[in-house]
């Protein structure tokens, strides 16, 4: 047993009490491997920002659950050499989907773990949900449940339509399960490609698709239900163009790809919504980056020539999403 404060990580309770109180989500950047978590840890400590590392089923299974552990370990001690003294990092499960799962990663010093039984029949989901909320609370690790399905294709996680969080439901969930955080459905989506065209209207001004809006009345309905309680968003890549244009002009061929507008993000950032997971985006940055390299220097076969840029990329694009969209910057308990 690993216990995740030996590693000098944090859970969420208190980050998500701050972040609705000051009107502001924490960035939840998932990463797979080195170049990620650097470009996370540098961006997070340049930017005073708590963070949290999501660490997929497919992640662990890619890069060794062992490994990740340490990186993470490395992170906090990685930020302490940049200058931060007193980081806010945060080690968590994404999408786990078994009992047995989130036990391992609480095991091996995960801060909090993601139960997700959103596409289990209600009791069931209550019932798993609690399951891993019993165990993680003995070892202070949070938990995020799920209620209402989201479509889209990410590492293992794939549904083809997505379902609204019912408000009527929130209550008892929160309540039989004592999850710590509920990750809801108002239109999110998983992956890059969020939305189909047809349900898309073109923007005369820039002739690009602009996706339909998130429905902000079901996250007002879950917020009056369940006031003060953390509310998640899954899904939450925007898809900057800029990054799908390098990447289709340098060989690649992103067809509609369309994401979550920055603007409806920041909205929900303003309010109960204190977690934000946003993972596509970052692939984008990498492989824009890399297909790039690749293109202008043909000859090029030492991986720190390519990845390098693609780091440099990544960490631009999550100061961004820091500053701009979620609005922690400067949010560190103790800012040194």
């Amino acid at each position: 047993m690993v216990n995740y404060k030996d590693l000098g990580l944090v859970n969420t309770r208190e980050m998500f009490a701050k972040a609705i109180k000051g009107g502001y989500a924490i960035p939840a950047f998932n990463f797979n491997n080195m170049e990620q978590m650097q470009a996370i840890i540098k961006a997070a400590v340049e930017t005073k920002s708590p963070v949290i590392l999501q660490v997929s089923k497919g992640a662990r299974q890619y890069a060794n659950a062992t490994l990740l552990r340490y990186m993470a370990q490395g992170a906090v001690e990685y930020a302490k050499e940049l200058g931060c003294k007193h980081p806010e990092i945060v080690l968590h499960l994404d999408h786990g989907d078994t009992f047995e799962t989130c036990k391992s990663c609480i095991d091996s010093g995960f801060s909090s773990v993601m139960i997700d039984g959103s596409h289990l029949p209600y009791e069931e989901n209550v019932a798993l949900t609690k399951k891993v909320v019993d165990y993680a609370h003995q070892f202070d690790v949070t938990v995020e449940g799920e209620l209402g399905v989201l479509a889209g294709v990410e590492d293992e996680v794939s549904a083809e339509h997505h379902t609204y969080t019912n408000p009527e439901e929130v209550i008892d969930f929160a309540t039989r399960t004592g999850c710590d955080s509920l990750a809801i459905s108002i239109g999110t989506s998983h992956g890059a490609y969020k939305f189909k065209p047809e349900q898309c209207h073109v923007d005369p001004a820039t002739g690009r698709l602009v996706p339909p809006p998130l429905e902000f009345a079901v996250l007002d309905a879950v917020m009056e239900k369940l006031p003060g309680f953390p509310i998640v968003l899954h899904g939450s890549s925007s898809v900057p163009q800029e990054e799908v244009d390098t990447i289709n002009k340098y060989g690649g061929k992103l067809e509609a790809a369309i994401g979550i507008p920055e603007e409806q993000l920041r909205k929900a950032a303003k309010s109960a919504v204190c977690k934000i997971n946003i993972d596509s985006d970052s692939r984008l940055a990498m492989t824009a980056a890399i297909r790039k390299t690749f293109a202008e220097k043909p000859a090029e076969f030492d991986p720190r020539k390519y990845l390098g840029p693609a780091r440099d990329n990544m960490e631009k694009l999550y100061k961004h999403k820091i500053i701009n969209v979620l609005g922690s910057e400067n949010k560190l308990a103790q800012l040194d």
